[in-house]
């Protein structure tokens, strides 16, 4: 099937996944690095739309400010000549033996500020790229034991952290918004904001809340026992998904990365569907970067790196034209309709009702006949569950 993709589809890769060289924890690399020059040529051939990256990704840490600018040069005269352009920017706070114990919230107060320094730094460089989303992953917030970290405390320096970085951009009049990006454990024991909840909580609490959302992974959240799909349903209804990792993940275990479609397909499919179509009735959509945060598996040589980079965007397209054709189903349609999906759009309480109006309605207790549920009543949602599935496999 042709489906190829295009910069229309904001499609977006990190410059760590594709530049991956297959270390694990172990065995060393199985693939030579890749320059980012090449990187950016590569994905343009494919279709891609943007290119994202770590500090740490783009120059070595520590590194001085010569070499620094010239990686930064060599990227803008790739992006030049290709039209990819940087949609987003994070910075590494977990690989440098300083950040063992975090950035942010680290129990030792000068790693902390070095934290913020060197993402205050990042930020004046996102923003010159035209960066508009800067992700924080806190990959070392957190603690292997309860003893060794005050919980209530790190989160008050995770928000005088993030507050600070909020008043930076306000004040240097950045076009930034901050994107949170939760897991629940790997590198560490336990991560601070572990899923899409907690993040989202945390978030009120700041003083610019405006200003974050969250950045949620696939394979994060399904590490967690989640369902995804649903995690960014809250997240679109709270006006709060600011940028999306995709990838792939089979069940709860370690972050497997895999290519986007290659784990959960159903969750897959109804995230898809989501993102394009706003759900079964047509909610809000998503119209920022489809980014793809997964690991070329080290079973791979460089050719292998760019198949799987293809994979995920083909994979993608595909499920979205299965949910187009899906929502087009008149079957579909009506199987939606016998499931009262779209009744539950309906308000429970008439318009100005209060409890003394349900109170006085015995249609809605003493006289609702509740045994009509005994083996009736029936929801249809296996006939819309197969549906699903018989779109997925072509068979429709």
């Amino acid at each position: 099937m042709a489906i190829e993709p295009t910069p229309a589809d904001k499609f977006s890769f990190g410059l760590w996944t594709v530049g991956y060289n297959g270390t694990d924890p172990f065995g060393g690399p199985t693939r030579a690095p890749l320059d980012v020059t090449h990187v950016v040529e590569k994905l343009a051939e494919l279709g891609a739309y943007g290119l994202t990256f770590h500090d740490d990704d783009l120059f070595a840490f520590g590194s001085d400010d010569a070499t620094r600018e010239a990686q930064i040069v060599k990227l803008r005269d790739a992006l030049a000549a290709t039209g990819l352009v940087v949609p987003m920017v994070t910075t590494n706070l977990f690989s440098a033996p300083v950040f063992k114990d975090g950035g942010f919230t680290s129990n030792d107060r000068a790693v902390r500020r070095f934290a913020l320094r060197k993402v205050l730094r990042n930020i004046d460089l996102a923003a010159e790229l035209g960066a508009t989303t800067f992700v924080m992953w806190g990959g070392r917030e957190g603690a292997e034991y309860d003893s060794a970290k005050d919980i209530r405390q790190a989160l008050e320096r995770y928000r005088e952290a993030v507050n600070l970085l909020g008043d930076y951009v306000v004040d240097k009049g950045y076009d930034i918004r901050f994107a949170i990006e939760p897991k629940p454990n790997e590198p560490r024991g336990d991560i601070l904001l572990p899923t899409a909840g907690h993040a989202l909580a945390f978030i009120e609490t700041l003083e610019r809340p405006e200003l974050v959302g969250i950045n949620p992974e696939v394979g994060h959240e399904q590490m967690a026992g989640l369902n995804f799909a649903a995690g960014i349903a809250q997240a679109l209804y709270q006006g709060k998904l600011f940028h999306i990792d995709l990838n792939g993940q089979r069940g709860i275990k370690y972050d497997q990365d895999l290519v986007f479609g290659h784990g959960d397909l159903y969750n897959a499919f109804a995230l898809v569907d989501l993102l394009e179509n706003g759900g079964p009735q047509g909610g809000p959509t998503y119209d920022g970067p489809r980014h793809f945060d997964y690991k070329p598996s080290r079973t791979e040589s460089e050719d292998g790196v760019w198949a799987s980079a293809a994979a995920n965007m083909r994979n993608y397209l595909l499920l979205k034209e299965r949910a187009a054709a899906f929502r087009a189903d008149p079957e579909v349609q009506e199987a939606l309709e016998a499931a009262r999906v779209n009744e539950l759009a309906q308000p429970t309480l008439g318009e100005g009702e209060g409890y003394e109006g349900i109170l006085a309605d015995r249609s809605a207790f003493e006289d609702f006949d509740a045994d009509a549920y005994f083996d009736g009543n029936g929801f249809g949602f296996v006939r819309l569950q197969q549906l699903a599935t018989e779109h997925l496999l072509g068979a429709r």
